[in-house]
């Protein structure tokens, strides 16, 4: 396997980087003054601004981040002390085109929910719609099996249009994020009843749980015109649960399926290495450390490196990480049930598609047919790492551990490092992809039945477009809102990311 890597260059990348000084460069010997005047108010500001400038993918298009900032450390330090809050130091660091860079106030929070574990109501929304009546609403996607919501019986279709005794409007929908930032909640539900915009008497009262989310959420298959149909909805690249989704292909494998929907309406990305071995289950017929899935280009000073770019080949082994820790579980690799002969691949897409779903679009598409039914995906074809601050370490090669993080702040960052590239070297969807064919879910509310039945509007037109029947004409349903906007997302939703420890078996360790 080291051999096979090594062919490829596939060498493995840093997740956590130090808080450094320039002259881990080359040729950056600066002398600094050995006692400068200005004391720096904020340690954090100083790691703020040294990660950002060894690691983020615009660090030439900003001139705050160029290499001379810390020349003179008098300088520095009155440049850094003009912000009281380091966040607001990022804020400014961040190139114009960058939607997707944040900052982390707790670390630990944040690796919890890249691991699928959050506190939460186990609600996953749609868009925000208003009907030819007024109503505003948002619609259920799914909720997690177990939650509180599904345990109130909240399901996949249901309508939100009033929140804490507040009835939704124009202006107010924003006042749906206390989904994600309070404990509590009472939800006024709504159903479409024969076109008929119809209301439950009674609010529904929820409080927030810790929630371990399985991203693979439904799985089937569906036997329609001779056909064996492997139907799968995935709503997160976790790879915390790679056995999870092993098993599953397990199973399709098992069933002779051949032809296979991939179900990713409502996943905004996540693990660059799940994205990988989800690609090599797909298309068994691949090389396994042979041929190429993904390529990772970094910002100018980092591609002058020896060990970039980082190349992602297709696998044939599975790779375990702990639920609750995300450590990498050594010596438990799984076999790697690999789907072969394929004609296609079938994709389901919404504008919340992103980022390592549209990295397996990409991925994919040099090697077989990838045919994407719904609607226009986000466009995020870079992604990013997490950074803290680890001073005693060398910034290329630093893992986390206790003893050099620093023990004096919980900060650390998530900008964007990396784009992503195919074997065709293509990576042209800033813009989206847009759908082979059009099904537009939020205009279709009242088609939207619980996963796997075959009457679910864009299932139904997946399934259709297998049997080789059109798809049905344009005609405006009887029930058609129209699309006010989302609430605010949450950082983390439309995301690609290299998570700590991720790549430790592809390194040898």
């Amino acid at each position: 396997m080291k051999n096979c890597l090594k062919k490829l260059s596939f060498i493995a990348l840093a997740l956590f980087i130090a808080s450094c000084s320039k002259d881990d460069d080359t040729n950056t010997t600066t002398e600094q003054p050995a006692d400068p005047t200005v004391a720096l108010d904020n340690e954090i500001n100083d790691f703020v601004w040294k990660a950002m400038n060894h690691w983020y993918f615009w660090q030439g298009d900003v001139s705050s981040l160029d290499d001379s900032r810390d020349d003179d450390l008098n300088d520095y330090y009155s440049y850094l002390n003009g912000f009281s809050d380091p966040q607001n130091l990022f804020n400014s660091l961040t190139f114009s085109a960058d939607d997707f860079s944040w900052y982390i106030p707790d670390l630990e929070e944040q690796l919890n929910a890249f691991r699928g574990i959050s506190e939460s109501y186990g609600i996953n929304l749609g868009y925000v719609l208003n009907d030819p009546m007024g109503n505003y609403f948002i619609y259920v996607t799914y909720t997690v099996p177990g939650s509180p919501a599904d345990a109130a019986g909240i399901k996949r279709g249901d309508l939100i249009y009033k929140v804490d005794g507040t009835v939704l409007n124009g202006d107010n929908f924003q006042i749906l994020n206390r989904l994600f930032t309070e404990t509590s909640i009472n939800l006024g539900i709504a159903q479409i009843d024969n076109g008929e915009f119809t209301p439950q008497t009674e609010d529904i009262a929820l409080t927030a749980v810790e929630i371990s989310e399985n991203p693979v959420h439904y799985w089937d298959v569906i036997e329609e015109g001779g056909s064996k149909i492997g139907y799968v909805v995935y709503n997160g690249f976790r790879s915390t649960f790679h056995s999870e989704l092993n098993a599953v292909f397990g199973e399709l494998q098992s069933a002779g399926i051949n032809e296979l929907i991939l179900d990713l309406r409502y996943n905004g990305g996540g693990s660059v290495l799940t994205s990988a071995l989800l690609a090599s289950m797909i298309d068994g017929d691949r090389g396994a450390f042979q041929d190429l899935f993904a390529e990772l280009r970094y910002n100018a000073k980092r591609n002058q490196d020896e060990d970039r770019p980082v190349l992602f080949p297709f696998f044939d082994e599975v790779y375990l990480y702990d639920k609750v820790t995300g450590n990498y579980l050594s010596g438990q690799e799984e076999v790697m049930n690999r789907l072969t002969g394929l004609p296609r691949l079938i994709v389901l897409t919404t504008g919340r598609t992103a980022s390592a779903s549209e990295m397996i679009i990409n991925g994919l598409r040099p090697f077989m047919e990838v045919v994407i039914i719904g609607d226009q995906t986000t466009g995020k074809n870079e992604g990013s790492n997490t950074l803290v601050d680890a001073p005693g370490t060398n910034a290329d090669n630093a893992w986390l551990d206790d003893e050099n993080r620093n023990p004096n702040h919980n900060v650390a960052l998530q900008p964007i490092t990396f784009q992503i590239f195919n074997a065709n070297g293509q990576s042209d969807y800033s813009d989206g992809f847009f759908p082979d064919v059009e099904a537009l879910e939020f205009r279709n509310v009242e088609s939207i039945l619980p996963f796997g039945d075959p009457n679910d509007y864009q299932l139904r037109v997946a399934l259709d477009y297998i049997q080789g029947i059109s798809a049905r004409p344009a005609a405006t349903p009887t029930y058609a809102p129209e699309m006010v906007g989302r609430p605010k997302a949450q950082p983390f939703e439309t995301e690609m990311f290299i998570l700590p420890g991720e790549l430790t078996p592809l390194k040898g360790e």
